[in-house]
């Protein structure tokens, strides 16, 4: 009777002390939810990649030019100190973002991991790279034939090729990664980090390894283009609040109209061609806009997806209006350009209002790493 009395209190006791335990040790190895570091992703480098894109085009467009259309010295007008806020002010968001992720990926590697293995989050690990690449052309303070400008290419651009054979290099042989299966609009990314790289090449002299990442990035467009447009299964896996992408389809053929110029030093036939495409496929995409009615129900960094791809098509499309004469080129141009800015500074606005609400718990991009971690 003695010993039955002692043994309940005995079992409770250590059950406490298990359950007590077990509690400490989940406490200490689950990352805090509330941190920015568990939050934050690869795509919140859509932000840094539209003020880059947005700092190029200003550039070129307050450049002086002797045999230029009127409309070119309107923009000529500008003050340049809007351009030098704008330029430091992308410098300012991609340095603060990069030391952001690199803590990320040294306090949560887990998460960096996961999102490297994702078929929607590796495509994003491009944009960190496109933006230094895009404020590196932009940039008056660093001459395109110094020793510095050179060095600092090479390191934008090798993760951009490290990247490219890791994706480009599965498609071929992993079976359970064939393009068919993993390809959504998202992997335009690594179309345009190619396409980049050539314009920067282009801009320093170097014709042929530009030619070698244009004709790299091309080939894998008109792919990646084939494979999306008959809608296979990969594409009904990509989530509805990341369809701001689909403007990339047309943000890829801008990029490569403006980098077959900077190689070319004319807006031929190429780049004509290229542009066209662009035209149509944004003036397709403008006429859908219940594609986009879920995705902008809740704010979401997705929405910067918008502003980079305009400002892509708004830059081609000035470079159109330098080669063809004319009043329909210069107005389309003013138009896009327009649209560009509008676009830019709504999302400034909307981003400001909605600061809280960008880093979300429940952003789609983080759930792979949540399961991954589960699954682990």
């Amino acid at each position: 009777m003695a010993v039955e009395e002692i043994k309940p209190p005995i079992q409770v006791i250590i059950d406490d002390f298990i359950s007590s335990t077990n509690q400490e040790e989940t406490n200490v190895s689950k990352p805090s939810e509330s941190s920015i570091l568990t939050r934050l992703h690869a795509g919140y480098f859509r932000i840094s990649l539209s003020l880059g894109g947005q700092a190029l085009p200003w550039k070129i467009l307050s450049e002086p030019k002797s045999d230029s259309h009127e409309v070119w010295h309107l923009f000529r007008m500008l003050p340049f100190t809007a351009f030098l806020l704008l330029w430091w002010l992308s410098l300012l968001i991609q340095i603060s973002l990069s030391l952001l992720y690199i803590l990320r990926a040294l306090f949560h590697f887990y998460m960096a991991k996961a999102e490297f293995l994702h078929h929607i989050g590796t495509n994003y690990l491009h944009a960190p790279w496109i933006s230094w690449l895009l404020l590196l052309q932009s940039t008056t303070i660093i001459i395109p034939s110094s020793v510095s400008y050179l060095s600092l290419f090479w390191v934008f651009t090798v993760p951009i090729v490290v990247l490219d054979v890791k994706i480009y290099g599965q498609w071929f042989t992993t079976e359970k990664r064939f393009l068919s299966t993993l390809a959504n609009p998202t992997s335009h990314m690594s179309v345009i980090g190619n396409l980049v790289v050539a314009q920067a090449a282009a801009r320093m002299g170097w014709t042929e390894s530009a030619i070698c990442m244009f004709s790299l990035g091309m080939v894998h467009y008109l792919v990646l283009f084939i494979t999306l447009y008959q809608r296979l299964a990969g594409c009904n896996q990509f989530p509805s609040t990341l369809r701001p992408a689909f403007f990339l389809f047309f943000a890829a053929p801008s990029i490569a109209s403006s980098a077959w110029y900077s190689i070319t030093g004319s807006f031929h036939t190429m780049s004509k061609m290229l542009f066209f495409l662009s035209l149509f496929l944004f003036t397709s995409l403008a006429s859908r806009p219940t594609l986009f009615k879920k995705s902008m129900r809740q704010a979401n960094v997705a929405w910067w997806a918008y502003s980079f791809p305009v400002t892509s098509l708004a830059l081609t499309s000035a470079l159109y209006a330098k080669e063809v004469k004319g009043h329909v080129a210069p107005g389309l141009m003013l138009a896009l350009s327009a649209l560009s800015v509008l676009v830019f500074l709504g999302l400034i606005v909307l981003t400001a209002i909605n600061t809280d609400k960008l880093l979300r718990q429940n952003d789609p991009v983080l759930s792979f790493a949540n399961d991954r971690r589960t699954r682990t």
